[in-house]
């Protein structure tokens, strides 16, 4: 099993995730509440996070998910939405609500 490493900022806290890991996952590796996380299925947008490093590492992005982004006015191509992400590289991230 290979593990990636996601940093989350602002804390700065890595993260050893088994490759294709939905992001998710970060919930049950800390007892801490890095990314917030409200509905898992990309409709309350309450786990935006800005990729500083790594953005392909997090598998492509969807239509859908683009689209609510853009309403959520998180636009410019960095941002994405943690629940819809899997990890398969390393990535740097920060929560939205810290940006």
């Amino acid at each position: 099993m290979t593990l990636k490493k996601l940093t989350i900022l602002p804390t700065g806290t890595e993260i050893l995730l088994p490759t294709g890991s939905p992001l998710t996952e970060v919930e049950y590796e800390t007892p801490q509440r890095l990314i917030p996380f409200g509905c898992r299925s990309g409709s309350c947008g309450a786990c935006v996070v800005q990729v500083l490093e790594g953005f392909d590492s997090l598998g492509e992005p969807d239509d859908d998910e683009l689209d609510f982004l853009e309403d959520l006015g998180r636009t410019g191509g960095n941002h994405r939405l943690a629940c819809q992400c899997r990890l398969r590289g390393d990535a740097i991230v920060r929560v939205a609500d810290d940006i």
